[in-house]
């Protein structure tokens, strides 16, 4: 059996397709990656809250679905919208690696070792008011373009530091960049975790890829997109949520922030796995009785 995998063109991109193709070529089925440019990838000169949000990652990589030029598709979880057309679905999560953001620097080891002013680089509404509110004195400056774009603007003195996503860097060998790992910002709902999305109706590929879900990730995954779809999750709001399950245990962090820092709700919370159904959209309602409704009524 050959599967036809579409990817964007990007490093990044092409290593996590390559790596399902590896999986699926060790099954010994035979692969092709078929490379695709999305909307996304084409318009660097906007914040994606200006232009869209997630679905502009995945958009022509779906048409290339519809039209059977592919047989799966490989994302960054994080860029997939938690509502997907009916004739799509994911069929595997791949086991989640370093869901956290890294900060990059030239000269300095830490957010708190910035200067006054400082300028930040970051295409995320979500890192931006969690560093803003850490560091209300630092300048933020969009920072859009491949990993490796991101570095060489750095390089070049157009920022202080950057904010960018460990997962990305270390896969692509960039591990000696990060200065430090921000445990204290909480990463995108899906970040670090790889989603392959099919036909719906298409029962040969599902089969195919289904050994490549992790059943823990996909677990604290449906949590974090629950709880995004609940409250409209996208790139155009300052939301972070994370979740981890462990010993028949979930709990998540999550947060709801004005795009300054200055207003935002933050809660961690903790139930038993057999609470997982609803947990994300109660998580979320939760948040938004507690003031995450009227610091999103004043973004939307």
């Amino acid at each position: 059996m050959k599967l036809k995998i579409g990817t964007r063109s990007s490093k990044l991109a092409i290593w996590q397709a390559e790596f399902v193709a590896q999986k699926l070529q060790q099954k010994n089925f035979e692969v092709e990656l078929i490379k695709i440019q999305t909307t996304g990838d084409k318009i660097l000169d906007a914040p994606l809250a200006k232009i869209g949000g997630k679905g502009l990652f995945t958009k022509e990589i779906e048409n290339y679905l519809a039209e059977k030029k592919i047989d799966l598709a490989v994302h960054s979880l994080k860029d997939v919208p938690t509502e997907l057309p009916k004739n799509f679905k994911i069929a595997a999560i791949t086991k989640r690696e370093m869901p956290f953001d890294a900060f990059v620097a030239k000269n300095f080891s830490a957010l708190e070792n910035l200067p006054e002013n400082a300028v930040v680089g970051t295409s995320s509404l979500r890192r931006a008011a969690q560093i803003l509110k850490i560091r209300p004195d630092l300048q933020i400056k969009n920072l859009r373009g491949n990993v490796e774009t991101r570095l060489k603007k750095l390089d070049a003195g157009d920022f202080d530091a950057i904010i960018l996503a460990q997962a990305g860097l270390e896969r692509l060998g960039y591990t000696s960049r990060i200065k430090k790992i921000l445990t204290e910002i909480i990463p995108a709902g899906g970040q670090g975790a790889l989603a392959i999305e099919i036909r719906s109706d298409d029962n040969k590929t599902f089969n195919a890829v289904n050994f490549l879900n992790d059943s823990e990730t996909c677990d604290a995954v449906k949590v974090e997109r629950d709880f995004l779809q609940k409250i409209g999750g996208s790139c155009q709001i300052p939301v972070g949520i994370f979740t981890q399950v462990a010993n028949k245990k979930i709990s998540a962090h999550a947060i709801i922030s004005s795009p300054d820092g200055k207003n935002f709700v933050e809660e961690k919370i903790e139930t038993s796995i057999d609470n997982l159904k609803n947990f994300g959209a109660n998580f979320a309602e939760n948040l938004l009785n507690k003031g995450g409704r009227e610091i999103l009524s004043k973004i939307l």
